[in-house]
């Protein structure tokens, strides 16, 4: 085997080599292959980067050679020398990790330019585009590379615009530019000891150093855990040279989305700064023309980046972000990747790339995340509401938001949670990533619709406002002024990004409904999928909310709330009854009758679909007052000496609260020992689930109860409820002379009805697994006590994944649900297996159950949207042998019709 390759051309690549040469590298070797007019240049791996992280300068040394030959190389395609005066090689040195990490990581334009270098440049192109293009490589790299704090350079920029009474800085002059350029080489002595390096191979190893090591810069870091981005990728370096989109206004820089990325609509948009270099668009420092204004000012131009753009979408198969610089008229594509989108623009998409017969329904759905639907109900500004709109800006991601001003990301990041904030600043940058994701919504005075801010906001499917520039904001006093208004820190602020609209208050939002596109895709998820979903809904809004967001049926209705309330009484009444006679009058006088209309009503709404109705599970002595309190009332009236029927009746009460005392009622009285003991409970619950089906199909109806017994742990115990729930069946079908099909299931929670599940299945038509409580009893540990005081610790060091209450820990608890699984199996083939825990609603779960064969998941009613796309989306995975996304997308998959 020969050595092991760290350095390729770009014509030697291609973008099925993403992993190695990262995105941006693969894109641009893709693209050389296919005629799109890419500056040449060579990408270093992101094996290297892996080796530069175990070994650095050793390894940096050991490659650097080749490095060197690989510039020689590239001065062979461009005709230019690197370092020389005449005709300067001017290069960028750009990160590019296999994943899109917008904006996280580091990139230094015009390596190279050096006091010499610049002179010919200046020859070549003109004074000033020669000292614009140096102050920024200086900007840049003293940033960058250096680690000085960009404000300081930002500083000085904004002074010699003062001194020169310059708006912008492309309206700085030589002169102003050149001091500039001394300021900044000042600067950078000061702060570092050290002059900027004039040797121009010594610029582009620091800067290659700089851009590895910014794999693992703060902002970088941040973005991989909030997006789930493993550690071990590394980014590559892609060495590209320059072109210049700063030599006049027949120069100039853009991006172009082929498809709209906040509505998803079939038509070229993005932006265009004439005059200016990449990062002048992304830092959104000045406010830049629509891609549409091209047209009229370069017509010729406009039609070739158009004629590029449709056919890196044909290419690719997907709507692409494109990065372009014109030079003196010349087109270059600089970047091609898969677009940021809302995941409104996501569905729809999806949706016409299907009618447009480009892609299959199967990679419709696998283009739409689940996490895309949840975001696509996002909240809006209630119409009804008054509202004051005190500024507008651009609409960059949809949804609105309120939340209280803040100015500082990293104030932000450390509230977290616990307060509702909206993030206001001048523009953001990679720096302001946590605080972002902290937020409830972004608004930026500056920045166009492909700023920093505009597409991480897309991305992490948060409201943001950018180009906002009637706000004036003073970090300083952290505030903001607004037509004679000031707007302090910890104001309420609502912001819709669907409008651009900034209003002042806390307005009050609303529940969105769904779109055409989004029934589309759920249609199509629902005839792939093989997984039933189920709602977890107790209440009747929630079940009909259920039902309407698609809900086969209901996988678990808890009866616990039919005993709150004013009815509380009542059943505190039952459980202080003396005797078993006592208890049944007030069961089945006063609580069997509100307890059927409750279900008649559910299972009216429900029609034609099985609702699983769970009988009692919390403990008792939850039913009554707490015992410190009530022992406190007590001892107070007993000192002041009252005596009486009240005292008396306090006494009774606190004694029986003492006798249901227990020291750990997670595994105490409660799941079906409540009915073992006390099975006039039971028996009136099903007395009137029986009773409300055989009324409802009286009335043409199609009830189809499922009577749920909580966790159980040995076979008797559901042998003997089940003749209880027999019994009162038969004695209600022979009375009304109307029978109604019911099923028999139990609740699996402890461990051991897991392992004896073979004997279960004997006695029952269905399992439903209860995840959360199942977690706790596996791992021992319970669920408020270990979210609250040390499972982010267990997450942070790596000792667990993730959180086990959130996704399922399928080493453990998953070998215990498949144990389970394959005896209940065995015993009974007809047997019915859910999960009704939290889970059912998480992706990740979901895939699992897939893969586990279970019948169905049951989640919550506004995640069942959400259940539908990711169990599609698990069953195509499994059908294709579990591909990744890419490998699906890229398969000829035929379109069913």
């Amino acid at each position: 085997m020969g050595e092991e390759k760290y350095i390729y051309d770009f014509e030697e690549g291609s973008a099925e080599m993403k992993k190695l040469l990262g995105g941006k590298g693969a894109n641009l070797a893709e693209m050389s292959n296919i005629g799109v007019p890419v500056p040449p240049g060579f990408t270093i791996t992101t094996k290297a980067c892996i080796k530069y992280m175990e070994n650095g300068n050793k390894f940096l040394d050991t490659i650097w050679p080749e490095v060197l030959r690989h510039m020689e190389k590239l001065e062979v395609k461009t005709g230019k020398k690197f370092g020389d005066e005449g005709n300067p090689l001017l290069v960028s040195v750009r990160s590019g990790a296999p994943i899109s990490m917008p904006g996280m990581m580091d990139t230094i334009l015009n390596v190279g330019l050096n006091d010499e270098t610049v002179e010919g440049l200046a020859r070549l192109a003109g004074s000033r585009f020669a000292y614009d293009s140096y102050r920024r490589l200086i900007q840049m790299f003293g940033s960058i590379v250096m680690g000085i704090p960009r404000e300081e350079f930002e500083r000085l920029l904004e002074e010699k615009k003062k001194k020169y009474n310059a708006e912008s800085d492309a309206d700085l002059q030589v002169e102003a530019l050149k001091e500039l350029v001394d300021d900044y080489k000042k600067l950078i002595k000061k702060k570092t000891g050290r002059n900027f390096p004039q040797n121009p191979l010594e610029q582009i190893r620091m800067a290659t150093e700089a851009v590895f090591k910014s794999w693992n810069n703060r902002r970088a870091i941040k973005y991989r855990e909030i997006h789930g981005i493993p550690d071990d990728l590394g980014t590559a370096v892609n060495i590209v040279a320059m072109v210049f989109g700063n030599m006049g206004f027949d120069s100039g820089t853009g991006v172009a989305f082929t498809r709209n990325p906040a509505t998803g609509e079939n038509k070229i948009y993005g932006e265009y700064l004439p005059n200016a270099q990449g990062e002048d668009v992304v830092a959104g420092v000045r406010t830049p023309m629509k891609i549409d204004e091209l047209k009229e000012r370069h017509p010729n131009l406009y039609r070739e980046l158009i004629g590029i753009c449709q056919r890196l979408e044909k290419h690719y198969r997907d709507m692409q972000d494109v990065e372009f610089t014109v030079e003196r008229g010349k087109l270059w594509i600089l970047q091609t990747r898969t677009g940021k989108r809302t995941p409104l623009a996501a569905v729809r998409m999806a949706v016409e790339m299907v009618e447009e017969r480009v892609i299959s329904r199967e990679e419709a759905v696998m283009r739409v995340s689940p996490e895309d639907v949840e975001k696509l109900l996002h909240k809006q500004v209630d119409p009804k509401t008054k509202k004051e709109v005190i500024a507008a800006g651009l609409a960059a991601s949809p949804g609105a938001a309120v939340g209280k001003v803040i100015f500082n990301s990293d104030e932000a990041e450390e509230i977290g949670g616990n307060e509702p904030l909206i993030l206001v600043r001048p523009e953001t940058t990679p720096d302001d990533v946590g605080g972002m994701a902290a937020a409830q919504g972004i608004l930026t005075a500056r920045g166009g619709m492909t700023s920093h801010a505009a597409v991480v906001a897309r991305g992490m499917g948060k409201p943001c406002i950018v180009g906002c520039e009637a706000i004036k904001i003073d970090l300083e006093r952290e505030e903001f002024r607004v037509n004679g208004l000031i707007v302090k820190k910890g104001d309420w602020l609502t912001i819709d990004g669907s409008t651009g609209e900034v209003m002042l208050g806390k307005l009050k939002l609303i529940e969105p409904t769904s779109t055409p596109e989004l029934e589309k895709i759920l249609g199509w998820a629902d005839e792939i999928r093989v997984l039933g979903i189920y709602a977890n809904a107790d209440l009747p809004p929630d079940i009909r909310k259920a039902v309407e967001l698609g809900a086969e049926g209901i996988g678990l209705t808890r009866t616990e709330h039919m005993f709150l309330a004013e009815r509380l009484p009542i059943f505190q009444r039952t459980i202080l009854a003396e005797t078993e006679e006592e208890r049944r009058k007030v069961l089945l006088e006063e609580l069997k009758p509100l307890q059927k209309e409750d279900f008649k009503e559910i299972l009216k709404i429900t029609n034609g679909r099985k609702t699983i109705i769970r009988l009692l599970d919390p403990p008792l002595h939850e039913f009554l007052p707490g015992l410190n309190d009530l022992l406190v009332e007590v001892t107070r009236m007993e000192a002041k000496g009252k005596v009486g029927k009240e005292l008396e009746e306090k006494k009774k009460l606190l004694k029986k609260i003492e006798d249901l005392y227990e020291f750990n009622p997670m595994l105490g009285f409660r799941v079906c020992r409540l009915g073992i003991v006390y099975p006039e409970i039971y028996e009136a619950q099903v007395r009137a689930i029986i009773e409300a089906a055989v009324e409802l199909k009286k009335k043409g109806l199609n009830p189809r109860p499922a009577i749920m017994i909580p966790g159980t742990i040995h076979k008797n115990e559901l042998i003997e409820l089940r003749k209880l729930v027999e019994k009162v069946a038969e004695e209600t079908f022979e009375r009304e002379g109307v029978r109604v099909k019911y099923e028999y299931g139990t609740m699996i929670e402890m461990p051991r009805a897991a392992i004896t599940a073979d004997e279960i299945a004997e006695v029952t038509d269905f399992f439903s697994f209860g995840t959360n409580d199942l977690t706790q009893t596996v791992m021992g540990m319970s669920r408020d006590d270990a979210e609250r005081r040390f499972l982010h610790i267990y997450i942070d060091k790596g000792i667990l994944p993730e959180n086990p209450f959130k996704t399922l820990d399928t080493k453990g608890v998953g070998e215990v649900m498949r144990i389970a699984v394959t005896k209940g199996k065995r015993t009974n083939s007809e047997l019915e297996i859910g999960i009704c825990g939290e889970h059912g609603g998480d992706p990740k779960s979901i895939e699992f159950c897939h893969r586990l064969g279970i019948n169905y998941v049951s989640a919550s009613p506004y995640r069942i949207p959400v259940a539908r796309l990711a169990a599609a989306q698990a069953a195509i995975k499994y059908k294709y042998g579990e591909l990744t996304k890419r490998e699906i997308e890229a398969m000829e998959i035929p379109v069913k019709r």
